[in-house]
């Protein structure tokens, strides 16, 4: 496969990261074990009652989605290229005795592990700027959906990635709809940043023409296309707590959230 370097070094990061983030303050493992739930508003609105229907969760790292999911009654499987991530996933999975199912591959081959069509295929946050091309991507999602079922996809906005966080103040370094692949090294990851890791990185960014014209051309109807200025996370610089409980930029001069709903045709 095509970026197999690329590929390998973000699975070598992203299996050193498990251990550091199932111990970190941001996972809060511990309180989510008992029963709290790690989904945000914008995927709980979106995705409403999945109770009893199939749900696909994409790029899940450990797991924690998804098993938010299977608690609200959903017949859930995730999806990680990570060994580690699947490893503990699984480990879960028996402790707190849920039925989730989780497959390790990298995402964009997803269809050659799994045959199962899905009333819902989800993913969220950090996720689409690990792929170099979002055609195979839209076309593996078209292919896992029931006629009829729907894609869901809550993510950081696109302008968001232009900025390099390695630097303080952030300078805007990298293309809204940059092809060439962004490397980055730094310590820690975003859950510890005071971890003694060294993550080594592969991303690409894709504007939001990318996003939906990819889905669109794979045969799904858009329902919405939707950018929000609250983060659920404090993943970027000086940003402003709200009232309830988001991030923002205190300037809003950019979105920070963008989330998209399509449907498979029937």
């Amino acid at each position: 496969m095509k970026f197999n370097n690329e590929f390998d070094t973000n699975r070598e990061t992203w299996n050193a990261k498990v251990a550091i983030h199932a111990d970190s303050e941001f996972y809060d493992l511990a309180t989510f074990k008992k029963g709290k739930s790690s989904l945000n508003s914008y995927e709980l609105k979106a995705l409403g009652d999945v109770s009893g229907k199939s749900l696909l969760h994409l790029q899940c790292h450990f797991g924690q989605d998804t098993f938010s999911f299977s608690r609200l009654g959903a017949k859930c499987t995730g999806v990680d290229i990570s060994d580690e991530g699947i490893k503990l996933a699984t480990q879960l999975n028996g402790e707190l005795n849920l039925d989730a199912k989780f497959v390790c591959c990298n995402v964009l081959d997803t269809s050659q592990f799994i045959s199962e069509k899905f009333d819902i295929v989800f993913t969220s946050y950090g996720t689409i700027g690990w792929l170099p091309n979002l055609k195979p991507w839209a076309k593996m999602i078209s292919e896992r959906l029931k006629p009829g079922g729907f894609f869901y996809i809550v993510e950081f906005h696109p302008i968001a990635w232009m900025f390099d966080y390695t630097v303080s103040p952030p300078v805007m370094k990298y293309g809204y709809a940059q092809e060439e692949a962004i490397y980055e090294e730094y310590d820690g990851t975003y859950a510890n940043k005071d971890s003694k890791m060294i993550s080594k990185e592969y991303g690409w960014n894709h504007s939001l023409g990318e996003v939906i014209t990819a889905l669109s051309e794979a045969g799904l109807h858009i329902e919405y296309l939707r950018e929000y200025d609250a983060s659920p996370y404090y993943i970027f610089p000086e940003l402003l707590k709200t009232a309830d409980g988001m991030f923002e930029l205190q300037s809003k001069l950019y979105p920070l959230i963008f989330e998209v709903k399509a449907t498979k045709k029937t």
